[in-house]
């Protein structure tokens, strides 16, 4: 099989977006098909290939307060063209929202299957920065974007009945692996626990409530206040973004380590004793599954992807969005029961085992060839040039 990966981000960028797309490569290259990525940057930019995969840069620019991101505009016939000479058998388009929406219309322009795979919920986002406004259109941006692919696919199944309910028809559900090898409670680190200012001989505090993420508005990172005065626990943030040095303000008892990835990474989230995620527009949430292949138990709001990964009073807590007394409330409850915490925790790794990336990337293997055993999907509007998008010159 030839997939072309439409990703809206990728490496340098590590994101949700990035982590899944790394492993289905690998999946790829393990079974030998051939693919390139389509992403955002520069000509400087790198990795240019990962897992045998070539990465194919289109222009981009820097988003003004968060550098990291870039955004790539523009018309539809550079993606035409690369997608053309590469022929793929089908179109992977990650999280698609401005390249993906450029690369939904090249693949429809060519009549090749495509998959959108809804993974960041953008009109929220765009209310939490004050484009509140825009909301209503933005999603109308989505909807447009999915119905023209061949198959949607979403994480979880809040995200299935958001789109459904905003008009995008037959939603998959698609959801993510966790390598239960990496996030293994086995990697717990008493080093790592005195490295952050927690004792374990009774001295100070013994309890790590962590979060790990993108430090940006829409992690809602300072809701955590609310826990990080409560007697015996250490607040610990794990992650970087825009929002690090306001939280730093907002949080001054708690310990940043900035970011880490690897087996770093796992000995940290293994080194916590509660996992805390106050965002409420997570479309799935990985850090979660990796806390709870890690057998420690979980904290979040009842909205998005935490519904369907959280068994609330057996391998964490749900609570009601912006209810931040609840949040509060349900991590004190386990911050002084270390029986339950253990009990929650084992739990929880019990029911993410048998998600591995191997079962979950062989499941996304059947969506492509479903999309390719469809007929390309109904040619809808206009393209960027203005002609009737059967009518354009595909030379």
């Amino acid at each position: 099989m030839r997939v072309a990966v439409i990703a809206e981000s990728f490496l340098p960028q590590m994101n949700g977006v990035t982590h899944s797309l790394l492993r289905v490569l690998d999946h790829l290259a393990e079974r030998g098909d051939e693919a390139i990525v389509i992403a955002p940057g520069s000509r400087r930019d790198r990795p240019r290939e990962v897992a045998g995969t070539r990465i194919l840069r289109v222009p981009s620019f820097a988003m003004p307060r968060y550098r990291k991101v870039r955004v790539a505009p523009g018309g539809v016939a550079p993606i035409r063209r690369l997608l053309r000479d590469f022929e793929p058998d089908v179109v992977h388009v990650a999280s698609p929202f401005v390249l993906g929406w450029r690369g939904v219309l090249a693949a429809q322009d060519l009549g090749l299957p495509s998959v959108a795979v809804y993974q960041t919920e953008v009109p929220a986002y765009a209310a939490r920065y004050g484009m509140r406004g825009l909301e209503h259109l933005l999603w109308n941006h989505v909807r447009n974007i999915h119905q023209r692919a061949s198959l949607t696919l979403a994480p979880s199944s809040y995200t299935i009945d958001q789109l459904t309910g905003v008009g995008v028809k037959d939603v998959k559900l698609w959801a993510r692996g966790v390598d239960s090898t990496r996030f293994d409670p086995t990697h717990r680190s008493a080093a790592f626990r005195a490295k952050v200012g927690v004792s374990d001989d009774g001295h100070g505090p013994e309890v790590v409530v962590g979060f790990v993420g993108r430090l940006a508005v829409e992690k809602q990172v300072e809701d955590l206040r609310v826990v990080a005065d409560i007697p015996g626990v250490r607040l610990v943030i794990v992650g970087e973004g825009p929002q690090k040095e306001r939280l730093r303000r907002v949080l001054p008892q708690a310990h940043f380590t900035g970011f880490l990835g690897g087996d770093a990474l796992a000995q940290a989230v293994a080194s916590f004793d509660i996992m805390a995620s106050p965002g409420e527009f997570e479309t799935f949430c990985q850090t979660i599954q990796e806390a709870m292949a890690s057998e420690i138990p979980v904290v979040a709001p009842a909205r998005g992807g935490p519904l369907d990964l959280v068994d609330s009073s057996r391998t964490g807590w749900l609570y009601s969005p912006g209810d931040l007394a609840g949040l509060r409330a349900h991590v004190a409850d386990l911050a002084g029961d270390a029986a339950k915490r253990r009990a929650f925790g084992r739990t929880a790794r019990q029911a993410v085992l048998g998600r591995s990336w191997k079962s979950v990337c062989s499941q996304l293997i059947g969506h492509y060839s479903s999309a390719i055993a469809q007929p390309a999907p109904q040619v809808i509007g206009r393209s960027y040039t203005g002609a009737a998008r059967w009518a354009q010159d595909r030379v």
